[in-house]
């Protein structure tokens, strides 16, 4: 009889967050807040905005707290009694709250990610997590549809992967071009989703069904 659950030791985070950068302290974060509150023409001291630092550093704990978390941790466990189980999982509308990395402007949307099991599955909780950990940090969209795709190849050891975000831009939409109701579509195909025409159209059709 098989076990329940893996046994395996936890392989290492796909991606590391850099250790060699040293955190500033929350007093020094405060300051910067206060800095960049100056610089925008406004005065730090003033009622409206004398907790604005304050709140802008906890927003900020929360935005990004996927720098300390480990995707690794969470496709851990896994359960291998699949009892002849090889379709596609398939998770839709996993939503998707991120930061660009060059403006630090937010990108929002949904993610669809589906894998085809082996020899064992994981809780669907753990993708939509490894999609927010992910999220949770600066990134691109590309390289966003690229590490959730291969946390799961690392960690699951699947037939195949399959990606797809569709994410709205704000450094598009409220700067620059100013270019309103644009969404940005990215895929990413690994193992026989690759190379199964027939079985990529069908993921794309269930996700955007």
């Amino acid at each position: 009889m098989k076990e329940p659950m893996s046994s395996k030791p936890v392989a290492p985070a796909l991606v590391s967050v850099n250790d060699s950068v040293t955190r500033p302290s929350r007093e020094e974060a405060l300051r910067a807040v206060r800095t960049l509150l100056a610089w925008a023409g406004d005065d730090p001291d003033r009622e409206g905005l004398k907790d604005t630092p304050k709140r802008v550093v906890d927003a900020y704990a929360e935005w990004f707290e996927g720098y300390d978390a480990d995707p690794a941790v969470e496709l851990s466990r896994t359960f291998e009694d699949v009892q002849g189980y090889d379709d596609m999982v398939l998770l839709r509308d996993i939503e998707v709250e991120s930061h660009c990395e060059h403006h630090m402007a937010p990108f929002l949307g949904k993610a669809y990610v589906a894998y085809i099991p082996t020899e064992k599955v994981v809780g669907i909780s753990k993708l939509a997590r490894v999609v927010e950990i992910f999220a949770k940090r600066l990134q691109t969209q590309e390289v966003l549809t690229n590490q959730i795709a291969e946390a799961i190849e690392t960690h699951l050891a699947p037939a195949g992967v399959a990606i797809l975000i569709d994410a709205e831009h704000q450094c598009m939409t409220t700067r620059g071009v100013h270019h309103r109701h644009v969404t940005t579509l990215t895929t990413r195909f690994t193992g026989v989703f690759k190379t199964d025409a027939a079985l990529k159209d069908r993921f794309l059709h269930l996700a955007r069904g």
